[in-house]
C-alpha cells in the first residue's frame, strides 16, 4: 500500500470514527476528534471532554461510597454496605500480603481502594456511547501514575530515610545506577500507557463496530449490535482497574522494604 493510499485510508477510518462519534453525541459534549475544541491555557492542550467526563466519573464514585455507607449496621449489612466491604476486604488483603499488617499497610489500604474504585467507574464510562472514559485520555493516565511516583517516593524516603532511599540506586553496586535510573523513567510510561492504551483501543473498536451497520440501524445507542464486545470490554475494565493497582502496590512494596519485622503484627 503506498503512502498517499494509506494516508486516504486513515483519513477514511477517522471520518468514520467522527461520524459515529456525531451520531452517538446526544449531549453535544465536545469530541476527542474535534482537536480545535482542545482548550490551550498556558501552553497546555486541555480536553474539555475528559475533564467533563473525570468529574462524573468523581461524582459517581461519591455517589457509591454514599450510598453504600450511608446506613452503616454491623449485625444486619445491607447490599452496598456488603459489596463494599467485600472489595475492601478483597484489597485489603492483596495490600496486607505485599506492604504488611503494619502502618504502610494501613496507609495504603484507602489509596489501592480509592485507585481501584475511581478506575474502574472511569473505564465502564465509555461504555456507554454518548460518554467516553477518562482513561482513554493519556493525560489522565499519565495523572494517575505520577501519583503512583510521589507515593513510591515518599513511602520509600518513610521507611528508609532519604540516604537509605537514594542507596537503593545503587545496589546490588554503583554501575546499576544507570538500570535504575531507566526503570524509574519507564515505570510512570508503561503504568501510563498500559491502562490508556487498553482503555482507549476498546472506545475505538466499539466505534468501529457501531460503524460497521447502518447509523439509522442503532438501538439504544447501539448497545445492541456490540453487545458482546461490551461485555468484554466491562470485564477488561475491572481487569486493569486491578492490575494499575497491584502494580502500585508492588512498586511501594519494592521502595518500602519492611526493615521491622515487628511491624507485621
Amino acid at each position: 500500500m503506498s503512502a498517499a493510499a494509506g494516508a486516504a485510508h486513515a483519513a477514511e477510518h477517522h471520518d468514520m470514527l467522527h461520524q459515529v462519534e456525531v451520531a452517538l453525541n446526544y449531549w453535544g459534549i465536545p469530541l476527542f476528534s474535534e482537536y480545535d475544541k482542545y482548550w490551550h491555557i498556558m501552553g497546555l492542550s486541555i480536553s474539555p471532554r475528559t475533564m467533563i467526563m473525570t468529574w462524573i466519573t468523581m461524582a459517581i464514585v461519591l455517589l457509591f461510597a454514599w450510598a453504600c455507607t450511608r446506613n452503616l449496621n454491623v449485625r444486619s449489612p445491607g447490599k452496598g454496605q456488603a459489596t463494599f466491604e467485600l472489595l475492601w476486604e478483597f484489597l485489603g488483603g492483596q495490600v496486607f500480603a505485599n506492604l504488611g499488617k503494619n502502618k504502610l499497610g494501613n496507609a495504603m489500604l484507602p489509596i489501592i481502594v480509592t485507585f481501584f474504585t475511581y478506575i474502574a467507574f472511569a473505564n465502564l464510562l465509555g461504555l456507554i456511547p454518548t460518554l467516553s472514559s477518562p482513561t482513554a485520555d493519556k493525560n489522565t493516565t499519565f495523572g494517575l501514575a505520577l501519583i503512583v511516583v510521589f507515593l513510591i517516593h515518599y513511602h520509600g524516603i518513610k521507611s528508609n530515610g532519604l540516604g537509605g532511599h537514594i542507596g537503593h540506586y545503587f545496589q546490588p553496586f554503583k554501575p546499576f545506577v544507570v538500570l535504575h535510573l531507566i526503570e524509574e523513567v519507564a515505570r510512570p510510561v508503561t503504568l501510563a500507557f498500559r491502562l490508556y492504551g487498553n482503555i482507549f483501543a476498546g472506545e475505538v473498536l466499539i466505534a468501529v463496530l457501531l460503524g460497521l451497520i447502518n447509523i439509522n440501524a442503532y438501538v439504544f445507542g447501539g448497545f445492541i449490535p456490540s453487545v458482546i464486545w461490551l461485555a468484554f470490554s466491562v470485564f477488561v475494565g475491572f481487569v486493569q482497574a486491578f492490575v494499575f493497582s497491584m502494580l502500585t502496590i508492588a512498586y511501594v512494596s519494592q521502595f518500602a522494604a519492611h526493615h521491622d519485622a515487628a511491624d507485621h503484627h
